[in-house]
């Protein structure tokens, strides 16, 4: 096996260098039929496949496999799916309020039992010949905010008589009287909970602790926790062999299964998922299902978008067969005869969303016509990716080795990137650490939420669409000016949906699996809890984030504003290291405050020759307030933003630093905005000496590819398998520096201007929270920007058709 991969690792190599790396965009792939994911990753999903809701993340199998259950728990419309795993049809669905991954069938299959997620309430479908009926409810609790709850994995005793549900809010495990209906016991635990699985004589019930290292051991006749078992991080899914005697456990943020003797509570062995040797977090082991046989082990790696396949008979020395291709980001697997089942969470495809989020326009034959944006929320890049089932006929030898080949073929990590990233001699980005860069300080100013054609769809230099343009050189000179002069890159996009992973992502190049599984639920108004930025342990990423490489590697760093403010942070590493004058977001203040709390505080770091090796810096006022009355309009907003990055530049480039120093400027995410080309795109800049003039780059660039910049600058090492399989913008690069200084152009637009308040969109803003990123609905915000920009009455453009592969489902939602 291992020469095997040796040789497809070779062969992928050099298809690779023989295809080119820039030629490519999100989108399929003509020639190879691959999908490209705007992160640069591939998809060509093995078997076939039905659309299901956004985000699937559990599916069960009925005791008698006559159903398959599922349910969908993303940011849009979360449902219940039941399915005939036979016949490959959906049987029975339902929509449901507040769910979240919990899933259990009753022995008899009369009861299909569901998490109710922050409502605190288990629900409990009854099955009429086939058909999900109305929900009875269980109640744990008041639903949050009053208490916090949610419970998560849920199983059921052989004789019906018990629910036992875990929590992840209150870390406590609920055992439930299913004929009272009524809560028996409630035990904390240690850890919030992911998933629980009773042991053959269900006399113990093992739990994954979520965001530690550990499963607990919790015993159902005495109501306590009797034993805790240190598997690795972030264990999340969990499986048991027949006999009980073997305990299956996904680790995340390990890429591992660790392989555990129930007698003993001993880990026997643990199993690495990824597709290399590497200790890089990026796997996201987070499925498990046996063969009937029990031989084989499939193993779901949701940011692989593959399965992993093993040999498990040999208990102790268990062997890797290969991969199988899945959709984007898998969720969970699960085998029935000799077919596997595969939740895709992300679905089949990025796409572009040029509708959305604004004002709702369908051509149709009687002409154009504004609706209330059901069609804008369908193309709202938190709900835009509606996942699949992939229905996999189990592959023999031969057919596993084309699967493998195919994964190989898909992935654009490897360890050779590892140790020395794509680039060429002479350039000023280094090739891996240890190597030396004339540039000595990097700036990394992380700005809020704008597209690509938002911004600068104006330039007729790149590839935009000006009827999406609502920000353009009139409100935004200085990043037109930047783009122009320097580098203009119209094919970047970012790793992430939304601000809570895109914060993550902009900072570690990686958002763990609790982020991206619980951030739908918090921007679907579904209550929950967030601390995304350095807050809450479990969110964070196993090594941390960029600050902690940096402390490791001896480099100084200074935050802005980012994960913390005005000197404080909740982040340990981050401690010391906060601007003390900087605010972080606060939509009150203007982003020229945040430009004269960064100067005061760098003329003083270089008054005693303390500039900082890295500094992490917060300009965010392109979020805007939408048209909340008094408030800085959207107009203002965003040229108060621009205003301050051009101020940043000019205050940079007078000073003796200047000369070995570059500015990295990219939104954290692309939510708030439509863009023609993919969800993802978004505006990003890079200044310096070094950094090419007048120059217009189509290559395609991630957030992933601006931090493995930045490492190489600073001789740190990749953070994940993402940063390590982006290219570095060693093409934005030349090896003459420059060292003209920036002259800012002064604002066009009245950066006092507030709103009125005496439209209709103004009142809609007034009952949205603006005290904190993220928590206006992204939907109706975006749509009363446009309004201000264009007009209250405007109408959007004619809807555009991408090319990219769209789910049959999304096909007939646009057709209806």
């Amino acid at each position: 096996m291992k020469q095997l991969m040796q040789k497809i690792s070779l062969a992928c190599c050099l298809l690779a260098a023989a295809q080119g790396t820039f030629a490519q965009t999100p989108g399929k792939d003509k020639t190879t039929g691959q999908v490209i994911l705007p992160n640069g990753w591939k998809i060509s999903p093995a078997g076939r496949s039905l659309p299901l809701g956004d985000l699937p993340l559990n599916m069960k199998i009925s005791p008698s496999e006559k159903y398959l259950a599922i349910t969908n728990n993303g940011q849009s419309t979360q449902s219940l799916q039941l399915i005939d795993p036979k016949q490959e049809k959906v049987l029975s669905e339902k929509t449901l309020g507040v769910a979240w991954y919990g899933l259990a069938f009753s022995p008899d299959e009369k009861d299909l039992y569901v998490s109710g997620g922050n409502s605190n309430v288990i629900l409990d479908f009854a099955i009429n010949k086939g058909k999900l009926q109305d929900p009875d409810t269980i109640r744990l609790g008041d639903a949050w905010p009053k208490t916090k709850i949610c419970p998560t994995g849920i199983t059921v005793t052989k004789d019906g008589s018990k629910l036992y549900a875990v929590t992840k809010e209150d870390n406590s495990v609920y055992t439930i009287d299913l004929k009272s209906k009524q809560v028996i016991n409630a035990t904390h635990l240690p850890d919030i909970a992911y998933s629980c699985i009773l042991s053959p004589d269900e006399k113990s019930l093992y739990i994954s602790l979520w965001g530690g290292t550990q499963v607990a051991i919790f015993n159902t006749e005495s109501q306590e926790i009797t034993g805790n078992i240190e598997v690795g991080s972030h264990p999340n899914e969990l499986l048991l062999n027949k006999k009980g005697s073997l305990l299956y456990v996904a680790n995340a943020n390990d890429n591992t299964v660790s392989v555990v003797n129930t007698a003993t509570g001993k880990v026997l062995e643990t199993l690495s998922t990824a597709l290399y040797p590497t200790n890089l977090t990026g796997s996201t082991t987070n499925g498990l299902a046996l063969s009937d046989n029990e031989k084989t082990l499939y193993i779901a790696n949701a940011d692989n978008n593959c399965l992993a396949v093993f040999d498990v008979s040999a208990t102790g020395n268990s062997k890797s067969m290969g991969f199988i291709p899945v959709g984007w980001y898998p969720t969970n697997v699960k085998v029935l005869d000799n077919k596997i089942f595969v939740t895709n969470g992300k679905g089949l495809t990025s796409m572009a969303n040029p509708q959305g989020p604004q004002p709702y326009v369908k051509e149709d034959n009687s002409g154009v016509h504004m609706g209330s944006t059901p069609n804008s929320r369908l193309q709202y890049i938190a709900g835009l990716f509606k996942g699949s089932l992939s229905m996999i006929d189990a592959p023999n030898a031969d057919q596993l080795k084309v699967y493998t080949k195919q994964v190989y073929a898909n992935t654009p990590f490897n360890n050779d990137k590892v140790a020395a990233a794509p680039g060429e001699a002479g350039n000023p980005i280094p090739r891996k650490p240890g190597d030396k860069s004339p540039i000595k300080h990097v700036f990394y100013i992380i700005k809020e939420n704008r597209t690509y054609d938002q911004v600068l769809g104006d330039m007729k230099k790149g590839n935009g669409d000006n009827s999406l343009c609502i920000f353009g050189d009139k409100i935004t000179p200085n990043q037109h000016s930047l783009a122009e002069n320097f580098v203009l890159m119209d094919n970047f996009y970012v790793d992430a949906e939304v601000s809570a992973d895109g914060h993550n992502w902009s900072m570690a190049a990686y958002a763990t699996d609790v982020v991206e599984k619980t951030w739908p639920t918090t921007y679907g108004n579904r209550g929950g809890s967030t601390g995304f930025e350095g807050v809450l342990k479990q969110n964070f990423p196993r090594d941390g984030y960029i600050w902690d490489y940096c402390q490791r590697a001896g480099v100084s760093f200074r935050s802005y504003g980012e994960f913390g403010e005005y000197g404080k942070t909740s982040y340990k590493t981050l401690k010391g290291h906060m601007a003390p004058a900087s605010p972080g977001f606060d939509l009150d203040v203007t982003d020229q405050v945040r430009y004269e709390a960064w100067a005061h505080d760098f003329d003083s770091l270089l008054a005693v020759n303390a500039v900082p090796q890295l500094s992490t810096m917060r300009v965010s006022n392109d979020h805007t307030s939408g048209q909340r009355k008094g408030k800085i309009s959207p107009i203002a907003a965003v040229a108060d933003n621009d205003l301050a990055v051009g101020r940043i530049i000019e205050h940079l480039s007078q000073s003796p630093i200047w000369k070995e120093s570059v500015v990295f400027i990219l939104e954290d995410d692309a939510q708030n905005g439509p863009d023609h080309i993919d969800a993802h795109r978004s505006p990003v800049y890079v200044v310096g000496p070094y950094v090419k003039r007048n120059t217009v780059v189509h290559s395609m660039y991630s957030t992933s590819g601006v931090l493995r910049t930045i490492e190489l600058i600073l001789g740190l090492p990749p953070m994940s398998q993402y940063d390590a399989a982006a290219m570095p913008m060693y093409e934005c690069f030349t090896a003459t520096p420059n060292l003209a200084p920036y002259k800012v152009i002064p604002a066009r637009v009245d950066l006092n201007q507030r709103n009125a308040g005496n439209t209709k969109s103004a009142k809609r803003s007034e009952a949205w929270n603006f005290k904190k990123e993220d928590s206006a609905p992204d939907l109706d915000l975006n749509e009363v920007i446009w309004k201000s920009v264009k007009g209250e009455n405007s109408v959007m453009p004619s809807p555009k058709r991408s090319a990219f592969v769209l789910l049959e489902k999304k096909k007939k939602d646009d057709d209806d």
